[in-house]
């Protein structure tokens, strides 16, 4: 017996018929009569008599009445004694990103968060995977996707901007041939690659977009970065080149068991607030062009 059987129970005895008790629990009519079928044949008793007038309890019911409603109560209580100690916003909690995201789009900002709410403790989880909030080792995560896993939930707050960056001490020197920096996955020549500098010489390969930026920024050769990232570094310029528009976005995400959790919503709204406030930067409205 759970305390679900007991909902579809008390709504029925309360409503009188399984239509009513189908809009007390927003849930199709056929669905509550199947459910208390199934709860009967458990129990091995009837608990209504099906009458023209509508559903009335049979002495079985009447016996289990009490005791669903002593568990509803309970119930009940757990609730208000949880939720009031969540609206409190106090607590900890996780926030994931990976490197880039935090230290070019985030950390700047979490400040104002900490003034707003100084009692929640924020943890934040460098990690460039979604296995994070699937375990639920993360309340709330930044993500560069182009469409995230649909066991969890969020929006996407801003469209991601790519362009093609190198230094300005590279650029101020003549060369025979394009120096370029590629992803390791990369195995192919990239379209933009393909594009723009199909002679040109792959000089170096990177894992992760900071060391990417680095290796950019020390003058190895030329990259495609997202914006936020080439941008934030003075020492780069944006080619102007064509490119294809990208897919990707920055999504905020959390697990759906926790997006009505008051300390979760306060910062998924931050966050959003956040990031629609850089959204020239993320964008590459803010490049300055070679």
């Amino acid at each position: 017996m759970n305390w679900d059987d007991m909902r579809f129970f008390l709504a029925l005895a309360r409503e009188g018929s399984v239509s009513g008790a189908g809009r007390a629990l927003e849930v199709k009519h056929t669905t509550v009569a199947r459910r208390i079928a199934a709860f009967e044949q458990q129990l091995g008793s009837r608990l209504f008599d099906r009458r023209s007038s509508g559903y009335a309890l049979t002495q079985a019911g009447e016996n289990l009445l009490p005791h669903a409603l002593g568990v509803e109560e309970l119930v009940f209580a757990a609730d208000r004694e949880v939720l009031g100690m969540d609206s409190q916003l106090k607590g900890t909690l996780k926030l994931a990103a990976s490197y880039d995201v935090f230290t070019r789009l985030l950390t700047p900002h979490l400040h104002a968060f900490a003034d707003r709410y100084p009692a929640i403790e924020l943890e934040l989880v460098s990690s460039t995977g979604l296995v994070d909030l699937g375990n639920r080792q993360a309340d709330l995560a930044v993500r560069l996707s182009p469409k995230p896993p649909e066991y969890l939930v969020g929006r996407e707050v801003a469209k991601l901007g790519h362009g093609v960056y190198a230094s300005k001490k590279y650029l101020s020197k003549k060369r025979s041939e394009a120096h370029l920096i590629l992803w390791q996955h990369e195995k192919s020549q990239p379209e933009w690659m393909l594009d723009h500098f199909a002679d040109g010489r792959v000089v170096l390969r990177a894992t992760e977009i900071m060391t990417m930026m680095e290796a950019v920024k020390n003058d190895f050769g030329i990259a495609r970065m997202p914006c936020y990232v080439g941008d934030a570094e003075p020492s780069l310029r944006r080619l102007d080149l064509s490119l294809t528009p990208s897919k990707w976005g920055v999504w905020v995400l959390s697990h759906p068991d926790l997006r009505t959790t008051s300390r979760v919503r306060a910062c998924r709204e931050f966050l959003i607030e956040s990031i629609e406030q850089q959204r020239s930067l993320i964008q590459g409205l803010e490049s300055r062009y070679a």
